[in-house]
């Protein structure tokens, strides 16, 4: 049940939601446990810089899908109605087109949720939900109270067999046990963890027990909470209660977050057990990803949306093809180029020997692994949180009041030291300013543009005056979106 007949390679990607780059105990994390992702680490390529253009949900799986970034497809937050994956061709489409057999597993967060849009079957989490109420002596998920964008640290409601994290793993193994073998196959294997709510099953909670978590990242810029801009926290306000609480508050939910991920973990050891029993390690691609990450505490904030390391820097690692104790050109490699979610989708279509389309943004990055990259890095959520990277240098900007900040990643890889008010920065500051003007007024977000440099669309809003959406749902709903976890 090796390499199909076609002799064209095998592909799985496998995706989290919401996990940060520093999360794997092999690239450093000397507190969490990641055996299979260290063996993943060990045994490919490790893109050491790897960063999402739109830090939300729907956007990184829009352009994972298309390979194209937010700024380019309009898809700049979770805008139903400007997924790209409506407009154009698909990473599964093509690959269908190309005798692969598709098959999604786990969260999609498509609209309308059950479209496939080029997979031949999609397994959703929608799905895991149906079968539970159906069960009703396995438990109820989720019936802990916690909302999806909350922080505060429940535990489980169901057992480790009946949970979401072990459906997707038990649905992604059956597929490759009753999968066509005369085609080669394409498995995206989607985690909806460890995304809030932060409810691990008892078992990896334990693990835990005795660890000291580290503390979180606080920097010149953030050491006070009451003298920093608000608006870099607007999406603290609205979607959690980070920015107040507690050091030993924030151990538990960093417990509670490290303890999903291993759970994921260990998981991805039962779906790497089959993988190697059923003859496929010599002929599968194995590509982990996460969508976006966690703030976790750093800098008083929570979520995701902004553009600092813990939000939209997230782990990239890539197997290739190869037997059990033999070796490959790009095992145990380590990229430092800067990289981003667009190029996901050549790479991919790279491993099954097809062209990308036109409509392709990103590049193949098994082309040139350890080339550095030679043009700037952009990111935009929601035309109102900006970034421009170029080599180590970062500079995030918001049209909610115009707050800036500039860091030097190789100096300060944790953004501690804001060098924007720094007069030694002044010039790469406004070398910055202008290649951001010029990419809105090159990408439709000219109305953040005034004389040529970037200027706020709206003043800067207070915690009194944002909305919030702890998001409140229950197992017990039948919902039409694909977004619970």
């Amino acid at each position: 049940m090796g390499q199909s007949d076609n002799k064209k390679n095998n592909i799985i990607l496998i995706t989290t939601d919401q996990q940060r780059f520093d999360t794997i105990a092999a690239l450093g994390n000397r507190t969490i446990l990641t055996p299979h992702l260290d063996w993943l680490s060990e045994e490919g390529t490790v893109f050491e810089r790897f960063y999402a253009d739109c830090p939300v949900c729907m956007p990184s799986r829009g352009t994972i899908m298309t390979g194209l970034q937010g700024y380019k497809s309009g898809c700049v937050g979770n805008f139903p109605d400007r997924l790209p994956m409506k407009f154009h061709d698909t990473l599964p489409g093509i690959l269908t087109r190309n005798g692969y057999q598709t098959r999604g597993v786990g969260k999609m967060h498509f609209e309308p949720a059950r479209a496939n849009y080029g997979f031949e079957h999609i397994d959703l989490a929608l799905n895991y939900y149906r079968e539970m109420r159906e069960h009703p002596e396995r438990g109820i998920p989720k019936d802990h109270g916690t909302g999806e964008n909350e922080m505060e640290p429940a535990l489980s409601s169901v057992h480790e067999s009946y949970s979401m994290t072990h459906w997707v793993t038990k649905k992604s193994i059956d597929f490759l046990e009753t999968r066509d073998p005369t085609r080669p196959f394409f498995l995206w294997t989607s985690f909806t963890k460890p995304h809030p709510p932060f409810d691990p099953c008892l078992n990896y909670w334990n693990l835990y027990e005795d660890g000291q978590m580290e503390a979180p990242v606080y920097g010149n810029w953030s050491d006070s909470l009451e003298d920093m801009d608000e608006s870099w926290l607007y999406d603290t306000y609205m979607l959690n209660h980070a920015y107040r609480m507690t050091p030993p508050q924030l151990q538990k939910v960093k417990r509670a977050y490290y303890a999903l991920i291993t759970q994921i973990d260990y998981s991805l050891g039962l779906l790497f057990a089959r993988v190697r029993e059923l003859g496929l390690l010599d002929s599968t691609w194995i590509i982990f990803t996460s969508d976006h990450g966690e703030m976790l505490g750093d800098h008083h904030m929570g979520a995701k949306f902004v553009f600092l390391e813990g939000s939209a820097h997230v782990p990239l690692l890539i197997r290739p093809p190869y037997a059990p104790f033999s070796h490959h050109s790009l095992e145990g490699k380590r990229s430092k180029r800067l990289a981003e979610m667009a190029d996901l989708f050549p790479t991919i279509l790279s491993m099954a020997g097809i062209d990308a389309p036109q409509q392709a943004e990103g590049v193949n990055l098994l082309a040139s692994a350890d080339e550095e990259r030679r043009t700037p890095f952009y990111g935009n959520v929601e035309n109102r949180l900006f970034t421009v990277m170029e080599g180590y240098e970062k500079y995030l900007w918001t049209a909610y009041g115009g707050a800036e900040l500039f860091f030097d990643l190789r100096k300060d890889p944790m953004e501690r030291e804001d060098l924007s008010k720094n007069p030694e920065y002044a010039d790469r500051l406004e070398y910055f300013r202008g290649l951001l003007a010029a990419h809105m007024l090159e990408n439709g977000a000219a109305c953040c543009v005034k004389g040529g440099l970037p200027a706020p669309v709206k003043e800067r809003q207070t915690r009194g005056e944002i909305c919030r959406w702890p998001g409140f749902h229950s197992a017990k709903e039948r919902p039409e979106v694909d977004g619970l976890h």
